[in-house]
């Protein structure tokens, strides 16, 4: 793990760490995972307390999902561009296909399973007005499970917090790959059957036309 994360933990500690996991819950690019492994292992040294790390990384990602939810209820243009390319759209479609399916459980799985889906899915529950108590009732349980795994793991293993990062990376790599993958395939599953229904459809009304127009030459 970098010098540099280390040194931000040391001078701003659990703030720094807040801020951190709010801003990942919004889909920022920031290294909430790392920062929560190092704080861990900073509370297992004693410089930092276990409760205060657990503590500020539970509300920062629960106060960053609220707020995701927030401008999913409100929509806009800022919304269009963050998931209008590339990996943002297929994950924002995966997202809203998942929320979909599952609903609350969509909700809990994402903060820890599939934690990439996470931002897009309080994006699409506020857009669908997904019951807010609801919403935020799995949401708490699934990041207190999020922050456990990585504070945990940085707390139990700080001496070797490196292979940590990697292991735990290479894991929500392939979680967030196999996700993906699974999304897509249900999403071409559900087209083609939709595809098979309208051609079933148009087939009984072309047979119902030519009937008639049989009884007619008949008479």
């Amino acid at each position: 793990m970098s010098d540099w994360l280390y040194g931000y933990i040391a001078a701003f500690g659990t703030p720094l760490l807040f801020l951190t996991t709010f801003a990942s819950c919004l889909a920022l690019p920031v290294p909430s995972s790392l920062m929560m492994l190092a704080a861990g292992a900073f509370a297992a040294s004693g410089d930092l307390s276990l409760l205060s790390v657990v503590l500020a990384a539970l509300a920062g990602a629960v106060a960053g999902d609220q707020a995701g939810y927030w401008l999913g209820t409100r929509g806009g243009r800022w919304i269009d561009r963050a998931t209008s390319k590339g990996k943002a759209r297929a994950a924002a479609d995966r997202a809203r296909d998942m929320l979909e399916r599952r609903g609350g459980v969509a909700v809990f799985l994402s903060r820890w399973l599939a934690s990439p889906l996470g931002p897009y899915v309080n994006f699409a529950a506020g857009a669908t007005r997904m019951d807010r108590r609801r919403f935020t009732l799995w949401d708490v349980a699934g990041e207190a499970v999020w922050v456990t795994i990585y504070v945990g793991l940085g707390w139990l293993f700080g001496e070797r917090i490196d292979m940590i990062e990697t292991v735990t990376g290479n894991i929500s790599g392939l979680l967030a790959g196999l996700v993906l993958l699974a999304g897509s395939f249900a999403l071409l599953r559900q087209q083609l059957r939709e595809h098979r229904q309208r051609q079933e459809h148009a087939s009984a009304h072309g047979d119902g036309r030519g009937q008639k127009h049989g009884r007619r030459s008949g008479d």
